[in-house]
């Protein structure tokens, strides 16, 4: 027969190592009576000892349970929820666990202290209220660092902080952070230390690390801004002119022989002949030359024979100046001498291939002196740059000298090469950025170096300090009867 088991829970003390102990000692104690008494137990029974002798064996091999080991851990924690004995130690360990009502109220003020904690600046007392619905003010400087100090058991009474909106001052020692991100860091670590429980705390502070994120890129947004409005304004204010390097030649000053010999001119004889030009057939005497003292007109003599020399200087030096053309004074007037204020055939061979030996269209420029009875302009035929300008140093206009200018050109085309062009695109330009007269008798002299600083493909870059000087030059130029 089989033996009869029971379904109910066996014992806890069946699997304790001394019932083990009592089992074998009887097994073995009976395995002495084996040879003289049959046992009257089945097979199966005797398997059932030989497995739970096995077990108790395996059993006995392994090493006495030890209890865990308890370190100290280095950082806050939690408190356990039932472990009331460490803190009635402090307060007596004759008191009623489960009714110290010490310990709840300790723990309740020290908690409400730290839910409505300010952070007060030592020096500049700067107050971070975390009991308002907003999350509080700035915290610190850039350069602060913030450092919790521990509330003493003598502030917290129980009294005393359990109602609202009571203070616990923070000590703020003045130190330099690398970024104002570690100040609040460090003022969330030492909140921590004291009370984890509290999440409020930590909200209210990351609270305040976003709006102070948003506040830097608000004002990130204003400088931006305000470098785009200071770009602007670079752009809309005007940019200084820049001022044309003045060249030497124009204004080399004469040497003392020169001076000299510009001084006895002009103290020489009225009558005497200081200078004959073969090629023009202009002759100068002592008197005409002296139209170049200071306060005086200049006469047609000296304005012919000085654009001659400007032709003449062309000639000898080609590649440094401009190829152009100097009408003497008279053109002019002989081209509106018509009935109607214009007659070409009457200057028609003045432009003659023979007489001049080059053809006039192929010129750069061509300068025409205008006389307007007591005041002399200039006028310009610029092929180059397609343009019809007029030069007054008055600032005057004349719209009929351009137009009989414009005609004389296609009329001049026509009688010289056959074709016709057509002028209607020109420019006519009455030029404004010139150097201007400033008293009633220079007129001429900034006529000719109109002139002759036009043909250098200069531009005017001289003043009315300048005509003296000029004024002792062009004599110099014409008693030698070369122009530098």
């Amino acid at each position: 027969m089989g033996v009869t088991t029971s379904n109910r829970k066996r014992s806890e003390e069946c699997m304790s190592v001394n019932h083990n102990l009592n089992l074998n000692h009887t097994i073995s104690s009976s395995s002495s009576d084996y040879r003289r008494k049959r046992l009257k137990f089945s097979s199966e029974t005797t398997r059932i000892v030989s497995t739970s002798y096995a077990v108790v064996s395996r059993i006995s091999r392994y090493p006495d349970i030890k209890p865990p080991f308890v370190r100290e851990v280095h950082a806050p924690c939690r408190p356990k929820k039932f472990d009331l004995a460490r803190k009635v130690s402090s307060f007596g360990a004759g008191e009623d666990i489960m009714g110290n009502f010490l310990v709840r109220n300790y723990e309740k003020a020290k908690r409400v202290a730290l839910e409505e904690c300010r952070l007060v600046s030592q020096r500049e007392k700067v107050v971070i209220d975390l009991d308002e619905e907003s999350g509080g003010r700035e915290v610190l400087d850039d350069s602060d660092m913030m450092e919790v100090i521990q509330v003493d058991d003598s502030k917290a009474k129980v009294d005393g902080l359990e109602g609202k909106g009571k203070v616990v001052e923070i000590g703020v020692q003045r130190r330099l952070a690398s970024s104002p991100d570690s100040a609040l860091t460090n003022a969330i670590v030492n909140l921590e230390e004291h009370d984890l429980s509290s999440v409020q705390v930590y909200k209210k502070l990351l609270e305040g690390v976003q709006r102070r994120t948003d506040t830097i890129q608000s004002l990130n947004f204003q400088i931006e801004l305000n470098e785009k409005r200071r770009e602007t304004f670079q752009l809309l204010r005007p940019k200084k002119e820049l001022v044309e390097e003045v060249p030497f030649e124009p204004f080399i000053p004469l040497t003392d022989d020169e001076e000299h010999e510009v001084s006895r001119a002009f103290s020489s004889n009225r009558k005497k002949i200081l200078v004959a030009h073969e090629s023009s057939n202009i002759e100068l005497s002592g008197e005409k030359i002296r139209c170049l003292l200071p306060g005086a007109w200049l006469n047609d003599e000296v304005i012919n024979l000085y654009l001659e020399l400007l032709k003449e200087r062309e000639r000898r030096e080609p590649k440094k100046f401009l190829k152009c053309h100097f009408f003497n004074t008279f053109f002019y007037k002989k081209l509106i001498s018509g009935r109607d204020g214009y007659d070409y055939k009457s200057v028609r061979r003045w432009t003659s291939q023979r007489k001049l030996g080059y053809n006039l269209f192929d010129c750069d420029k061509i300068f025409v002196p205008i006389h307007q009875e007591i005041h002399w302009c200039l006028a310009v035929i610029n092929k180059k740059d397609a343009k019809f300008q007029y030069l007054d140093s008055l600032k005057g206009k004349d719209n009929r000298v351009l137009k009989v200018l414009a005609r004389y050109l296609v009329d001049e085309v026509r009688d010289k090469t056959g074709k016709d062009i057509d002028v209607s695109t020109w420019e006519k330009e009455f030029v404004d950025d010139l150097p201007e007269q400033e008293n009633g008798f220079d007129c001429g002299v900034f006529m000719i170096k109109y002139a002759d600083f036009y043909s250098r493909g200069l531009g005017l870059c001289f003043n009315q300090e300048h005509m003296s000087y000029f004024r002792r030059r062009t004599a110099k130029e014409v008693l030698r009867l070369r122009a530098d």
